[in-house]
């Protein structure tokens, strides 16, 4: 069984582990294509090494970028993908705003981040203010488009890529504290209302624009809401770990 992680301490009895960590601290706000890019050798030389299949694991920003990668490589042979509490539907949220830009506000965070300086940051990428998404549609180049909200000549490959995995699991849990929504891990999000609509209720599940709703029916899609986590502790606690990710492993 061969892993592709980020930043998750997992340790597997017969397991192969590769640990993808380039973007640290302040170089994790690079533009998300950027990172993204960075990366595609890196699963060349997997992919080539194990032509058998391997598992992608990916925490908080980096379950998003794993994601979106497996969108963008052609010929990938990726079996699990598992997401680990990751802004899959964006992010809206001051407390997560704080950790990162501590002056900014929710609200007004979009005069930054629907702009051309604010793409060129990661956070900027995925930034997904209900209340300004006509802004959203119009400045923001990469979430809108790997979640075909808006069609490009990569559209049906986005989608045929993730139709192509075996499972797509996808954590997170209601004390999470960063991500927000939190619901945002299973692709949930915010109406203008800030009302979630969770999402097998959401027009981008119903209208299967990356494949979700496929999966879902193929039960190749698994939502897990696992209570008591907070947003620092999901790669590192061995608990959590061991009880709810090595067994999805097999």
């Amino acid at each position: 069984m061969i892993i592709i992680a980020e930043r998750i301490k997992l340790h597997h009895p017969g397991t192969e582990v590769y640990l993808i960590d380039k973007f640290n601290n302040w170089g994790s706000l690079e533009n998300a294509l950027s990172q993204i890019d960075s990366f595609f050798d890196d699963f060349d030389e997997i992919f080539k090494k194990h032509p058998e299949g391997v598992h992608v694991l990916g925490y908080s920003q980096g379950g998003l970028l794993a994601r979106a990668l497996i969108q963008f490589y052609k010929n990938h042979n990726v079996k699990k993908f598992i997401s680990l509490s990751s802004p899959q539907a964006g992010q809206f949220g001051s407390a997560f705003l704080h950790l990162i830009f501590p002056t900014l506000v929710a609200n007004n965070a979009y005069e930054l981040f629907y702009s051309r300086l604010g793409q060129r940051t990661s956070v900027g990428n995925y930034w997904n203010d209900p209340h300004q998404r006509p802004l959203y549609l119009k400045y923001s180049n990469f979430l809108p488009y790997v979640n075909n909200e808006i069609l490009c000549t990569n559209s049906s490959q986005f989608r045929d890529n993730l139709l192509k995995l075996e499972k797509m699991i996808l954590i997170g849990g209601p004390d999470d504290g960063v991500i927000t929504p939190w619901e945002s891990a299973h692709f949930g999000f915010y109406d203008q209302n800030l009302t979630v609509i969770p999402l097998r209720e959401r027009q981008f599940y119903v209208e299967d624009a990356i494949g979700l709703k496929t999966l879902d029916e193929q039960k190749k899609l698994e939502l897990v809401t696992v209570p008591h986590i907070i947003h620092i502790a999901w790669h590192l606690n061995v608990t959590l770990i061991d009880e709810i990710i090595v067994p999805r492993l097999d």
